[in-house]
């Protein structure tokens, strides 16, 4: 009995010790995850405080960006009424899914949300297809004077960069404050998952190579455009989208950066507009293989990826060192914007609007001066001042694109300016 008592006195006195140490260990545990966590989050940087310019000066910059393409005199974005808005590509006359979900994602990285809200109820009134074969996607261009759909077919960036900024509305507001935005990002995702090739429509991923189509109907679902391939943001609708594709992602994510090896030239970085899912260059009837306007946002799109998740930085690294390098070598304040892949100049150049030349164009300017967030030479700042010293005005032949070059002068701006983030949902 009296062994027993003893069992049991060290039995008790054991468990007590358990009892007593359990909240620190699980303590120590939660520091060792906290930590843990911190160290994975995204490092932002602001690569213009870094290259020298002051924090008002840079708030000051991104403001008057913002003020031009969406208010000033110049603008690209329209108010319909109470509650609808556009952003329209002017030189060209039309409401694209493209600058529509562009819009809605500087929208909620800006927290400009009524702004968000007009766009997308334009795009659901205006653009979206709400029964038949293609429902839930979006005719991708649109008559903002007529509302008439130039085409039914949707470009499958557009659903892209809906579903995207849909997600981190929903983190950023919530879903009850008048839009549901994670029901509205569900329902195009679970469209795009019901598409059995009725009416020749697919997923806009081709779900056997894994990456994004260049439409999700007809032959384009065979083929892809690299400018399409943003693989951080597939790394979002595994976190967010909660749909049960989770798994198939993360995978697109990581083949979307191995075809990005395969698509940009090794020497130049370099890629085709259009290319197929090996990388190979996709010539069309419109247009031979070459780098072109699409191309701009392959560099952006790689420095989105290496900021947010990192999951590719040796090979990245090399990239933004060739890229830069090519056009460092064709001159910091010249380099044209369409090339061969392998940088010599292309006897196709395509035009843009009315105009039909090569130009040393901002767009390009400012999505190359992002690839210096993943350079990590020291002189890669001189882009950084490039686009910092750019001006979103009329060349001296009159053209001006305040839409796509305007859209990709923001974004990069507030890519370098470390204001362009994951966003996660908001803490009560």
């Amino acid at each position: 009995m009296i062994e027993y008592k003893k069992i049991n006195i060290k039995i008790s006195a054991f468990v007590m010790i358990f009892i007593l140490t359990l909240p620190l260990s699980g303590l120590g545990q939660n520091k060792k995850k906290t930590a843990k966590t911190e160290s994975e989050r995204p490092q932002y940087r602001n690569l213009f405080k870094e290259a020298g310019y002051s924090q008002d000066e840079i708030d000051k910059k991104l403001a008057r960006a913002y003020f031009d393409i969406f208010e000033g005199p110049n603008k690209v974005y329209f108010e319909e009424g109470d509650s609808l808005g556009y952003v329209s590509d002017v030189k060209n006359k039309d409401a694209r899914t493209e600058g529509m979900s562009y819009g809605m994602m500087v929208a909620v990285q800006l927290n400009k949300k009524e702004v968000f809200d007009r766009l997308w109820r334009w795009s659901v009134k205006y653009m979206q297809h709400q029964d038949g074969s293609r429902e839930g996607y979006f005719a991708w261009s649109v008559n903002p004077e007529t509302k008439k759909q130039n085409s039914l077919g949707s470009a499958s960036d557009g659903e892209l960069y809906y579903i995207t900024s849909l997600l981190f509305a929903s983190n950023k507001w919530g879903n009850d404050t008048g839009i549901n935005y994670y029901k509205e990002a569900r329902r195009i995702l679970d469209a795009m998952w019901k598409k059995d090739e009725t009416g020749n429509v697919h997923n806009i991923i081709n779900t056997e190579h894994k990456q994004i189509s260049f439409v999700p109907e007809g032959g384009g679902y065979n083929w892809t455009d690299p400018s399409y391939h943003v693989p951080a943001f597939y790394e979002i609708w595994a976190c967010y989208a909660k749909d049960g594709h989770e798994q198939f992602y993360k995978e697109c994510a990581d083949v979307s950066r191995n075809f990005l090896h395969k698509a940009c030239h090794p020497v130049t970085g370099l890629n085709s507009d259009y290319t197929e899912f090996n990388g190979e260059p996709h010539p069309t009837p419109w247009m031979p293989p070459g780098f072109r306007y699409d191309s701009w946002r392959v560099p952006m799109n790689i420095a989105m990826d290496y900021t947010w998740y990192r999951k590719d930085k040796e090979w990245q690294e090399g990239y933004a060192k060739r890229f830069q390098n090519f056009l460092r070598s064709k001159g910091l304040d010249k380099f044209e914007d369409q090339f061969n892949l392998d940088g010599s100049t292309p006897d196709f150049i395509l035009q843009a609007g009315p105009v039909k030349k090569l130009r040393h164009s901002i767009g390009l300017v400012a999505t190359s001066a992002t690839a210096s967030l993943v350079n990590q030479d020291k002189e890669s700042l001189d882009f950084v001042h490039a686009v910092w010293n750019a001006k979103l005005e009329p060349y001296e032949d009159g053209y001006f694109d305040p839409y796509y070059d305007g859209l990709m002068y923001l974004f990069s701006l507030m890519h370098l300016s470390g204001k362009y983030q994951i966003i996660v949902p908001e803490v009560k």
